[in-house]
């Protein structure tokens, strides 16, 4: 049955594909919330560590900047290490520790992470681990006295006031040397408008301090710029950017080098004013250091800790992932309850109602489906037979014990003398009576499996004889003509009694249709491996619709003749359990109007047909 359904309608595959889809469902989403999640945290966590980073090296370089040493540095570089949780360590040039985190006698890792300079803070290992240039945190003599810082800070005030009567918000910032800067909130129009009296210029004015510092700092850039044959025409000065850690200001250095329009030049005068800041400043700055990050056995790792956001990621997605699958789920479960449902309630209904269920698909349930509708219309036809048997049965065995009771009745009251004649006609009825027991029973015995066999080899020839000797007076009776046809000497190994048996019922019935001057003929020939025995008569033959029911119980083709031959309808289907208990098969062709068919294929006996020397054929009258 599973032959003619397509394989994508068969129920295991529909079933795999659910599967299947529902597993890479599940894979994908897991991969893909994997792969996102973890790309995700470890990017932040890079970003992370990065950002740690940056801090330790600014918070090391801001103790540089505003230290002559590096003394009291060990508490920052706890600090640090147990902020971050990693190893901090922190030497000399040629590695000399000068502070670690981790216990004594740790080694280093192979190189370090960056050069902690605020002098020159772009000397780095790690791409993006700190700016270039001086740390703005180097004051040195640039850092301004207190009475210094009072006159600014009343100058910065006095400013700020006269910006605010203009409606120019400014905030109030100081730069590690003590200097006040003004500058404009974010919501100004423009933030380098400065009203002209506002600009007095005192604000900028250098203190005497800061011009100190700048005279000595032009004192080296032009010893440089001269031993470098680079002296400009006009006096140097300098721009007018007075934080300490600010960068001379170019549009101050182009005049002095206009003339020359030397590129070169302008690179070399730029390094000697660099130097020369740099020199100026040394004094007052911890000396260079390494700074190792993480390494060693005993340093903590760095712990990953799933956020939020990620949680609900996956349980977010373990979700959907949940939903999709109960979704599926549920649809092919209702696809494939539906008709098992249909089924069940079919099956639950009264066995008299019939209730058939719609076939909607072509996979098992649809296959299972159409064999119920099968089993219920067998069911509706046994029944309708059932109850037709019921009827027969009831007429077959009334009409003779009628007889039987009636004829008793009036011998006893004396209306009738027991004649012979009489006795006669009792017995005959009780003839029918043992007739119609004797089918029934074997009907029984051929239905329990306990048809008992007794086969022996037996002639064909001889088995028609018989048979046809024992129809002979019947055959007279009704005037048909009964023959014999046998085609050379065919051999059974078969119950003879019951091979009789059933063809008496053939011949029976074939004499019972067959119209007076008819011809009703008894045939066996071999047919390679089967020996054939077959009834013929020349009778009104059968339908073509009622043929397949012919070896049903008690079915009729037409009622009313049935009756008055006195066939009880179990005579063919007592054939049919006969034949198939000799491991053969009963068969009827027939057209109307030119007679029936009746054969029966049995085995012949190991490939024997009978002693050589036999006619091939002989058609004889029956005796």
């Amino acid at each position: 049955m599973s032959g003619r359904i397509p394989l994508r309608k068969r129920l295991l595959v529909r079933l795999l594909i659910a599967s299947g889809l529902i597993a890479v469902c599940s894979v994908a989403a897991t991969a893909w919330l994997a792969v996102e999640t973890t790309t995700r945290a470890l990017r932040e966590e890079q970003g992370q560590v990065l950002a740690d980073d940056m801090d330790v090296l600014a918070r090391l370089s801001g103790h540089a900047a505003t230290h002559p040493d590096w003394r009291g540095v060990e508490k920052t570089v706890r600090e640090l290490a147990a902020k971050t949780g990693r190893r901090i360590a922190l030497t000399t040039t040629d590695r000399t520790p000068i502070a670690d985190s981790a216990p004594r006698g740790t080694s280093l890792p192979v190189s370090a992470a960056a050069t902690v300079d605020p002098l020159r803070t772009d000397t780095f290992s790690e791409r993006g681990a700190q700016l270039g240039g001086i740390d703005p945190r180097v004051v040195g003599p640039y850092r301004l006295t207190a009475a210094e810082r009072v006159k600014l800070d009343a100058l910065a005030r006095k400013r700020q006031d006269c910006f605010a009567r203009y409606g120019i918000d400014t905030t109030l910032t100081r730069t590690p040397s003590g200097r006040p800067v003004l500058t404009p909130s974010e919501g100004a129009a423009d933030r380098g408008y400065v009203p002209e009296s506002c600009a007095d210029g005192l604000l900028n004015t250098p203190m005497p301090t800061e011009e100190k510092a700048l005279k000595a700092l032009e004192k080296q850039a032009r010893g440089c710029l001269t031993r470098a044959g680079l002296e400009p025409d006009m006096p140097l000065a300098l721009g007018a950017d007075l934080t300490p850690g600010g960068s001379l200001q170019d549009p101050t250095l182009a005049p002095a080098f206009a003339k020359a329009g030397d590129g070169k030049a302008w690179r070399v005068a730029r390094a000697c004013l660099d130097d020369a800041r740099r020199a100026q400043l040394d004094p007052y700055v911890a000396p260079t250091a390494e700074l190792f990050l993480g390494g060693g056995g005993d340093t903590p790792a760095v712990r990953f800790d799933m956020s939020p956001d990620n949680k609900a990621k996956i349980i977010g997605a373990a979700g959907l992932v949940l939903a999709v699958t109960v979704a599926v789920t549920a649809v092919v479960a209702t696809r494939l309850v539906r008709p098992l449902r249909a089924l069940t309630e079919a099956a639950q209904q009264p066995p008299d109602r019939h209730v058939r269920v719609p076939v909607t698909t072509r996979d098992e349930t649809g296959i299972l489906a159409a064999a119920f509708n099968e089993l219920t219309e067998r069911r509706e036809r046994l029944e309708v037979q059932r109850r037709a048997m019921v009827s027969d049965i009831a007429h077959e065995l009334r009409s003779p014990l009628t007889n039987i009771r009636g004829w008793l009745e009036v011998t006893r009251d004396g209306l009738v003398d027991p004649d012979p004649a009489l006795l006669a006609s009792l017995h005959d009825e009780a003839l029918v009576l043992q007739r119609v027991i004797d089918d029934l029973r074997d009907l029984a015995d051929a239905d329990a499996g306990t048809l008992r066999l007794h086969p022996e080899p037996v002639r064909c020839d001889e088995l028609l004889d018989q048979v046809a000797a024992a129809h002979r007076v019947a055959a007279d009776a009704a005037g048909v003509r009964l023959r014999t046809a046998v085609d050379g000497t065919p051999w059974l190994d078969a119950d003879p009694v019951r091979m009789r048996q059933a063809l008496g019922n053939l011949v029976s019935n074939a004499l019972r249709h067959t119209p007076m001057g008819g011809t009703v003929t008894l045939g066996a020939r071999r047919d390679g491996d089967f020996v054939l025995l077959e009834v013929t008569d020349t009778g009104s033959g059968i339908a073509p619709d009622d043929l397949p029911h012919l070896f049903d119980r008690f079915w009729r083709a037409e009622k009313s003749r049935s009756r008055r031959t006195g066939g009880s309808g179990l005579g063919l289907p007592i054939v049919r359990h006969l034949v198939a208990a000799h491991g053969g098969t009963a068969d009827a062709t027939s057209e109307p109007g030119a007679g029936s068919v009746f054969t029966l294929r049995l085995p012949a006996p190991g490939g024997q047909g009978g002693p050589p020397g036999e006619p091939a054929a002989s058609v004889t009258p029956a005796p």
